[in-house]
């Protein structure tokens, strides 16, 4: 199935693609959604313009049969900020044969050079979620950009081309924080002029994280700063190894290197999904699991405090009395009392 958009701005988009798929808009102040016909598929796409020159779309859906949706214009295109958060999604230049994929938490900055277009290819049966921030360059420079001062200089060529003289293709994996943003977005928490007004600060604050991330995987040799979907995962095998080798005091930098990432990494990634120091989590876990043996097992606080990787039982009874309220001791002497109450009983 091919749909084709010939307008701009972002509710004209959605005007043309109302037509070419039989349905209906719904105006929520400004906010423009297309709900896909049921022989076609499930979900929608909205979006929505700013006086600023930005819009934002969202591509909610899944299709019954292979889609391509061409862009093409007699007039220069958007910049776009492409971001996909679920399945996977094609993009090509109009005139060029060759399709990149944006897999989950990947995303893509271009821009077509002349009056060049795009394409988006939405596999059949795949549940996708990809949002796209066009900005309207000639529009956007009327802003008090600042000359876009200490921008990256592609970028800042880039903002600042508003004739698209160039052609600009960047693809690379979009941060955590974004991902969190794009679940904010989606909210229903704000309606009528305040859902406007969120929306706009949000685009906003998705094209900050989108620059910064951009900024971040150009920074040559330094390390990068931002939290990815691959940083989460290694986290995640820290984690597991933490949880399953409680008796052995592992250290933050062989845990680093074991998982292939670097110390920094690392700790953002434990404060981020657990609000805790790699350090802290892994006592946490120890901790945890000295409780269940005081409940479950008949070892001796000095066995708990071995088979969880201490050597010394002063400082087993104090952290444990800081994270539950009592010492050890008193917390075993009333497991058994409560055990022999239920046993009289």
């Amino acid at each position: 199935m091919r749909i084709d958009v010939k307008t701009l701005p972002v509710q004209e988009i959605l005007e043309d693609i109302s037509n070419s798929i039989n349905s209906g808009l719904i105006n929520q102040s400004g906010e423009i959604t297309v709900k896909l016909p049921e022989e076609i598929g499930e979900g929608y796409i909205k979006g929505v313009s700013f006086d600023s020159g930005m819009g934002y779309v969202t591509y909610n859906c899944k299709f019954y049969e292979d889609v391509e949706i061409h862009f093409s214009l007699n007039t220069v295109h958007p910049l776009k900020f492409i971001f996909c958060s679920e399945g996977s999604v094609g993009h090509s230049f109009q005139k060029s044969s060759k399709i990149n994929n944006i897999d989950t938490y990947q995303n893509i900055v271009v821009s077509s050079s002349n009056y060049d277009g795009h394409v988006l290819y939405f596999k059949k049966n795949v549940p996708t979620h990809v949002s796209s921030l066009e900005i309207i360059r000639s529009i956007f420079s009327h802003r008090s950009n600042y000359d876009f001062a200490h921008l990256n200089p592609e970028l800042k060529d880039l903002f600042k081309d508003a004739v698209s003289k160039k052609q600009f293709f960047y693809q690379g994996n979009y941060s955590m924080k974004a991902a969190d943003l794009m679940a904010e977005i989606n909210t229903k928490e704000y309606i009528g002029f305040l859902r406007n007004l969120f929306l706009e600060a949000k685009a906003m604050e998705m094209l900050s994280i989108q620059i910064a991330q951009y900024e971040d995987d150009k920074n040559g040799d330094h390390l990068p700063k931002i939290l990815r979907k691959s940083d989460i995962q290694k986290v995640d095998y820290v984690a597991k190894r933490i949880q399953g080798d409680i008796s052995t005091n592992l250290t933050v930098e062989s845990l680093a290197k074991e998982a292939g990432t670097n110390v920094n990494k690392l700790q953002e990634g434990f404060k981020y999904l657990y609000c805790l120091t790699v350090n802290k989590y892994m006592q946490h876990i120890k901790l945890e699991a000295a409780k269940e043996m005081l409940q479950e097992s008949d070892k001796n606080i000095s066995e708990i405090v071995t088979a969880i990787g201490l050597n010394n039982r002063s400082y087993f009874s104090k952290i444990f009395k800081e994270k539950y309220g009592v010492s050890p001791k008193y917390f075993s002497k009333s497991r058994h009392s409560d055990n022999k109450v239920t046993d009289e009983s």
